[in-house]
């Protein structure tokens, strides 16, 4: 909607205005409202109406750019829960992590199931914190026990030459449909597309968070076990195990407990500042040097063009690179545009669509080989996982580059967020489809 000449025409009707502000909260179209009542308010600075509304949405700006001492205190509390479950977690990591305890001789419990057990104590840890969503949580995580035991059942009737390689998926697929059950705790399944992309955002958050906990544990690990190594004394293998595994089991919980508030929805999360803020920073001045990347590979494909042809290792290189840039435009995508200039909008949409572009290619290019291996060699279980995976990223991809041309310039933030949170809808098909149908195809 022109919501300037809108507002212009209704610059004397309290009630039409009113009616403009709230089709644009339920439109997610708060940002274009703001503008075009700002450009009224400068062309009629003496309209009282448009006088009171500018500054009824500055002192609302005002409100979400500081958040309040309430959030604060709320957040702070939240330790009092996650410490207790985080050290629960520790503890059955701990007794999982016993090396002779193995599933089929092949994967040990704890790699395949660490992602569900911390999942299923930090939906403990964000309902009960924010006192809502029980039911949610409780299907939630019903279902991923039933997928976790599923696997644990199907696996051992499978051939020797499937199981091996079902099992090294599900320790991978089982993290995913983990991170999925939260969001469908957290958000429900008639969620906007700004909560599920906030959702999104915080999720690289958690991640990167996590990471930072576990560099510094793996310092605290290695140089208590070095001090002990200085005397001469070798800590005995439990006691070794429970600083590993244990130290590890905190950290899901703790890393949900200092990036996310529970009684906040995702997108009224705080993301002005902090690691928000730094992440989203980081990501952007990524954009230019993967584009420069993505120019130069494909410049050179054509002088080597057989080798994923005929080298599964680089078609695993380019699912993961997929993946790594599909993270990277999400999280240069902006919460809010208008806290940008328009000038750097214009320079993030126009790195955006580049990077997508190249990426469509390169991965169409490592697509086609993927189907040349599968028609001369047949159809396996990682094959069929790569080819869907492709599939759905590509398919993402090229509804990013449509939106993005096609939807009006000043809504390019919004087209990306919409498309990201369609994109949830792809990742949890195939997810259950590679732990619910890959075994039956398979066996």
């Amino acid at each position: 909607m022109e919501y300037t000449k809108a507002i212009q025409v209704a610059s004397s009707d309290p009630k039409r205005v009113e009616e403009l502000y709230q089709v644009a909260l339920q439109s997610g179209e708060e940002d274009g409202f703001r503008k075009g009542l700002e450009t009224c308010y400068r062309d009629q600075p003496d309209n009282l109406l448009l006088a009171a509304w500018h500054y009824r949405l500055e002192n609302t700006t005002d409100q979400q750019q500081k958040p309040g001492a309430e959030t604060h205190e709320r957040a702070s509390s939240n330790w009092k829960l996650a410490v207790p479950l985080g050290v629960i977690t520790g503890l059955i990591f701990w007794a999982l992590s016993d090396e002779k305890i193995q599933f089929l001789d092949h994967i040990p419990y704890l790699f395949l199931l660490w992602a569900p057990i911390a999942t299923l104590l930090a939906l403990g840890f964000l309902v009960f914190t924010a006192k809502r969503s029980y039911r949610r949580a409780v299907f939630a995580g019903v279902g991923l026990l039933g997928v976790c035991l599923y696997v644990l059942l199907i696996a051992p009737g499978q051939g020797q030459g499937y199981h091996r390689h079902y099992l090294d998926l599900a320790a991978i697929h089982l993290p995913l449909l983990s991170w999925i059950a939260l969001g469908l705790t957290i958000l429900g399944l008639g969620s906007s597309y700004q909560n599920r992309f906030a959702f999104l955002i915080k999720s690289i958050e958690v991640a990167i968070t996590a990471g930072v906990y576990l560099i510094a544990g793996v310092a605290f690990g290695g140089i208590t076990i070095g001090m002990f190594a200085a005397l001469s004394i070798t800590l005995p293998e439990a006691l070794t195990r429970l600083i590993a595994a244990g130290g590890f089991g905190l950290i899901p919980i703790l890393a949900v407990a200092s990036i996310y508030d529970p009684g906040l929805d995702p997108a009224n999360q705080d993301f002005r500042q902090g690691l928000s803020k730094f992440i989203a920073t980081m990501m952007r001045l990524l954009l230019p040097l993967t584009l420069v990347v993505l120019a130069i590979y494909l410049f050179v494909i054509p002088f080597n063009f057989m080798e994923p042809f005929q080298n599964r290792d680089v078609l695993i290189i380019y699912n993961v690179m997929l993946f790594a840039i599909m993270g990277l435009l999400m999280g240069a995508t902006p919460i809010r545009a208008a806290d940008l200039s328009e000038r750097v909008q214009t320079a993030l949409r126009n790195g955006i669509l580049a990077v997508g572009v190249l990426t469509v290619v390169i991965s169409v290019y490592a697509l086609s080989a993927t189907f040349f291996r599968t028609l001369q060699g047949g159809v396996t279980i990682n094959r069929l996982t790569i080819l869907g995976w492709n599939t759905v990223n590509i398919s993402i991809l090229i509804l990013m580059i449509y939106r993005l041309v096609r939807w009006e310039r000043d809504k390019w933030a919004q087209s990306l967020q919409a498309t990201f949170s369609t994109a949830t809808v792809g990742y949890i098909f195939w997810s259950l489809f590679i732990m619910i149908a890959i075994p039956l195809i398979f066996r």
